[in-house]
């Protein structure tokens, strides 16, 4: 049965590699762009932890001289979603939205621009700490999804420029 399984994988990798995949990241020029990108923070606790996140998911490289300049701004809204029987919420709904531009640093042109939303929900507790880690942990967890999304885009704006 091991061995069965063992050919089955073989046979697998074989024929991925023979129907032309690529994988985003093995295209030349992806991650070594990706890692010359410098992020400028927007303002607020949101603004640095997109920040952080793009940080992290660009792999930016302090080594190379930065080619591009990633600027946005963050906006976020707050709903409350949940109610209890005595008319507090209890449940919020944490809208954030990050319009941004990427600049050529030799030129001054902008060479991309997109927008990036996520939505996520969290519970609030009666405790005002407990409430207040709760909005945070929110708001961390909309900077990463976020900064997925536009390193995505990147990825892919920059695969399309890579030499085939």
């Amino acid at each position: 049965m091991k061995r069965l399984l063992a050919a089955a994988a073989l046979l697998s990798s074989l024929a991925l590699s023979a129907c032309g995949f690529t994988p985003l990241y093995g295209q030349q020029g992806v991650t070594g762009g990706l890692g010359a990108i410098e992020v400028v923070a927007a303002e607020g606790r949101a603004g640095y932890l997109v920040r952080e996140q793009l940080d992290d998911a660009l792999a930016r490289n302090p080594n190379v001289l930065a080619s591009h300049r990633l600027s946005y701004t963050v906006k976020e809204n707050r709903y409350a979603r949940g109610v209890r029987v005595d008319n507090v919420a209890n449940r919020y709904e944490l809208n954030m939205k990050v319009d941004w531009k990427l600049v050529d640093i030799t030129t001054g042109n902008e060479v991309r621009k997109g927008q990036a939303t996520a939505v996520v929900t969290y519970d609030s507790a009666d405790q005002p700490y407990a409430a207040i880690s709760a909005q945070q942990d929110g708001q961390d967890r909309a900077a990463a999804e976020v900064a997925r999304k536009i390193q995505l885009d990147l990825a892919a704006w920059l695969a399309g420029k890579a030499p085939a």
